[in-house]
């Protein structure tokens, strides 16, 4: 006969491994709970951030988006290729044209081509308007002097913006900065001449290497310094340019909501007397800023 034989203590330890196997249980359990939700907290955070991006109104972007091809593209473009550079239907495309077409802010040739209509140009007369008015006698008086295109560029977000814009009546060949032409605020001589007015606390945001960010920092401080800014090749090949801040007596920029602003020039060719050019500049930046009451 066998008799059975109980080992001192199994049943304790037995139950305390059931109970330490539903304590990992438990644990591995809430680390789920805790990683799904911070997998749902990411997902929320990405959807604000994607609606953050989202347009409010994507028909009136898109129609913004048009705008802003044609004036980048310099000639006339067919329904195809906007929407083709918007990546859009073409039939998308169409409806937004013939909106804008509508209200003679686009116009298309006898080839169904699209360009840009005469209604922009009395929209953009409107942007500071005053400043533009003011402006344009001196960039007139300064292109036919110096021979050289001579512009009105403002500050817009991060941006510099042409706002006016006069070619020298007889020189044989000029350089075309035609209104509405844009490049970064971290680039050209206009860009520089305006943030020498601003404490950089008021600099839009900068996106550069710390190198190129440095080189910038360096060449605004001796715009600043001299009171005129250069550059070369910077924007546009070949191209060199000097430019002065229309800026209030005293420094900064001027007073009555006017945006930052400089004028320059812009030249190919042989190297010019860049000081000369800028004394010149700068007698039309404070002829500007006297009839603005600056």
């Amino acid at each position: 006969m066998v008799r059975e034989t109980t080992v001192p203590g199994t049943a304790r330890e037995q139950s305390a491994e059931a109970r330490a196997a539903k304590e990992r249980a438990a644990e591995a359990r809430t680390a789920r709970e805790q990683s799904a939700e911070a997998r749902s907290a990411e997902a929320r955070a990405a959807e604000a951030r994607a609606a953050e991006a989202r347009p409010a109104s994507q028909t009136l972007s898109r129609g913004i988006q048009i705008l802003e091809t044609l004036a980048d593209a310099r000639e006339p473009l067919t329904i195809d290729e906007v929407a083709r550079r918007l990546e859009v239907h073409r039939s998308i495309a169409y409806r937004l044209l013939r909106t804008l077409e509508d209200h003679a802010l686009v116009m298309r040739d006898t080839a169904g081509r699209v360009t840009l209509g005469a209604r922009m140009a009395a929209l953009a007369a409107g942007v500071a308007h005053d400043l533009q008015a003011e402006a344009l006698p001196e960039l007139t008086a300064v292109a036919n002097e110096l021979g050289m295109t001579c512009f009105l560029a403002v500050l817009d977000r991060d941006e510099c913006i042409t706002l006016a814009s006069v070619e020298p009546r007889h020189a044989v060949a000029s350089v075309a900065q035609r209104p509405g032409a844009r490049h970064p605020i971290t680039a050209g001589a206009p860009s520089k001449a305006i943030l020498s007015i601003l404490p950089s606390s008021e600099w839009p945001p900068i996106e550069l290497a710390a190198d190129a960010a440095e080189r910038l920092r360096a060449e605004v401080a001796e715009a600043a310094a001299r009171g005129y800014a250069t550059s070369h090749d910077e924007v546009i090949p070949t191209v060199q340019a000097v430019a002065v801040p229309v800026q209030q007596r005293g420094g900064g920029v001027l007073r009555g909501g006017q945006r930052p602003a400089a004028i320059a020039v812009v030249h190919v060719g042989a190297a010019v007397d860049q000081a000369a050019v800028a004394a010149r500049l700068r007698a039309s930046a404070a002829a500007i800023r006297d009839a603005l009451g600056g």
